[in-house]
């Protein structure tokens, strides 16, 4: 008898779970309500995929908490190849910490925004509201992984940041419950002003010449063209962007187009034109982890290019293991100070594929 009740219990559940999808999904594919039979409404599902934005109010912020002591433990190994141990590097983006006083946090304005002899804005001195440094890092950092990191993450690393500031103690725990307090440390919370050129504050411009206001060409044409030894100079334009949308933008290895395409798209490179369409072999590999970035074929970009690799580690035993370790736990010094961030979400099988390719060919 328990197993027939226990059969029946789970039929029902199996037969609640089809009746929900089917209604999700007839309404899913019967287009959107303003525009009939065009599209259709986007599921809740994948509205909240994409509304990861947090204001400065703290709207979208989602729950967590994360310790100084924690985001340490992250940085160290996920932020400081490229941003320093203590935020201060300036070998591949600005410093994250430095510049700012405990004056500075009594007052929220940064004293040396202002000071001459400053020799770099860090982003600690210019950043306002805690919620750009939390919704910054949340949906685009790591460089090499972005989304990879949890809201839990996402506090521990920008409590560890504010702490590099002293803006909060090292022992502090970020919250969603008391970041709204964090706020009101902010070294530069007060230096957001609209007492600037260029902006229309009562429905009307700050800037109302009239001198220059005659015999005006009725249209100009803007436009722009580059010559044919650059158009291609860092590779195909097509290749480089995201892969969302319809186009993938310009071809930039072939001529420019005599005019913008209509809605048939041609003209510009579609999906199927570029590297999307491709998704086996060590060069497509290469492209998709973003390897391209930093290195060129026969030229150097950020890092070495891929001639000068194979030319510096032909014929040494255990090149491919070398560099295996070098491409999962990055590093520098071997080309120069600046550093190769770690590339630890690729498995062993795509290391040694790409070495193999850079070091071969094959």
């Amino acid at each position: 008898m328990y197993k027939l009740v226990k059969s029946i219990a789970h039929l029902g559940l199996v037969l609640a779970t089809v009746l929900v999808a089917n209604a999700a999904y007839a309404q899913s594919t019967q287009g959107s309500a303003k525009f009939p039979g065009i599209g259709r409404n986007a599921t809740p599902a994948e509205v909240i995929a994409w509304d990861i934005d947090v204001r400065p109010d703290f709207k979208g912020l989602p729950k967590g908490s994360g310790s100084v002591a924690q985001g340490q433990v992250i940085w160290e190994a996920k932020c400081a190849s490229c941003h320093g141990v203590f935020g201060e590097s300036n070998e591949i983006f600005t410093p994250i910490a430095g510049g700012t006083t405990t004056d500075d946090i009594k007052t929220g304005r940064v004293a040396s925004l202002a000071d001459r002899k400053q020799p770099q804005r860090t982003t600690l001195m210019k950043v306002p509201t805690v919620s750009t440094l939390w919704d910054y890092i949340y949906r685009a950092m790591p460089w090499n992984a972005p989304r990879s990191l949890t809201p839990d993450d996402t506090y521990a690393l920008v409590a560890f940041i504010l702490s590099l500031g002293e803006i909060v103690p090292d022992d502090f725990v970020l919250s969603n419950a008391n970041i709204a307090d964090v706020q009101k440390k902010m070294p530069n919370r007060n230096g957001m002003t609209r007492n600037h050129g260029f902006w229309s504050v009562n429905g009307k411009p700050d800037v109302n010449g009239s001198s220059c206001m005659t015999n005006c060409v009725k249209f100009v044409q803007i436009g722009s063209t580059l010559p044919d030894f650059a158009r291609n100079a860092h590779g195909n334009i097509a290749e480089q962007n995201r892969l969302y949308g319809p186009y993938r933008g310009s071809d930039s290895t072939k001529p420019p187009i005599d005019k913008l395409p209509g809605s048939s798209g041609e003209g510009l490179a579609h999906a199927a034109d570029t590297h999307a369409a491709t998704t086996k072999g060590p060069a497509a590999l290469f492209k998709n982890e973003n390897c391209s970035a930093c290195h060129a074929p026969n030229a150097k970009l950020v890092g070495p290019s891929i001639a000068d690799i194979a030319a510096k580690y032909k014929g040494q035993s255990g090149a491919q293991e070398k560099l295996m370790a070098k491409v999962k736990n990055g590093g520098s010094g071997v080309w120069g100070a600046i550093p190769m961030p770690p590339q630890a979400q690729l498995s062993d099988e795509d290391r040694a594929t790409l070495v193999r390719w850079v070091l071969t060919g094959q």
